[in-house]
């Protein structure tokens, strides 16, 4: 079936169940991209671990295109999804939500990011593409036949949400680094203040007149 919102420049989420079938969905992308049927600007087999991080297995990338494989669309995407943090921004609110690791969350967000999430299983591959496509057919036929389940959306509503995902990242970890220090100064303070009242208790033992034989 067709996506109503299709556009040309699309992120693909194709899981499988076989890793061998995940490496010849890349493949097919590749001699697509070959017949110029479609035009892969970067692709990448990965897997997500049981701590939730992904790992990229194989990747490829349009060199003429702004960013190439290790620092393109589905490079900052692999990032995101699978990053120490892993948060996302939710709907229309702008405000950090959660991790797209934790599904309960994710489920409540209505994100692409979210719902490209739920795509990379813990221990199944999933192969990630960003392309430009004149229709669906090509691509969804190619995976079809590996049993890979196509999942489409729009590389410019990935790339807004990346971009907020990674603001979102950075302001929790500004947050984190001010808690850090405003904990390790409140403790100094405790430490300095029971010094303090200590050597205080001290001096006013030693000025006490000692008792009457």
């Amino acid at each position: 079936m067709l996506d109503d919102a299709f556009t040309g420049e699309n992120v693909l989420a194709v899981s499988f169940s076989e890793h061998a079938n995940a490496y010849e969905g890349l493949s097919r992308l590749k001699q697509l991209d070959a017949q110029r049927e479609v035009n892969v600007r970067e692709a990448a087999v990965v897997v997500r671990g049981e701590d939730g991080k992904i790992v990229s297995k194989e990747q490829i990338g349009d060199e003429t295109w702004e960013g190439t494989a290790s620092g393109g669309l589905i490079g900052l995407l692999i990032g995101v999804l699978g990053g120490p943090l892993g948060v996302i921004v939710g709907g229309a609110t702008g405000v950090l939500v959660g991790s797209l690791f934790d599904m309960d969350d994710a489920d409540e967000t209505e994100s692409v990011l979210a719902e490209i999430s739920k795509s990379v299983r813990v221990g199944s591959p999933a192969l990630l593409a960003d392309v430009i496509e004149e229709s669906q057919v090509a691509i969804d036929a190619a995976m079809a036949n590996l049993g890979g389940t196509v999942l489409r959306r729009s590389a410019g509503d990935v790339q807004a949400e990346v971009a907020a995902a990674e603001e979102a990242q950075r302001e929790a970890k500004k947050k984190a680094r001010k808690e850090l220090h405003d904990a390790r100064h409140k403790k100094q303070k405790e430490e300095i203040d029971a010094k303090v009242a200590d050597l205080r208790a001290k001096l006013d033992r030693q000025k006490k007149p000692a008792a009457p034989a």
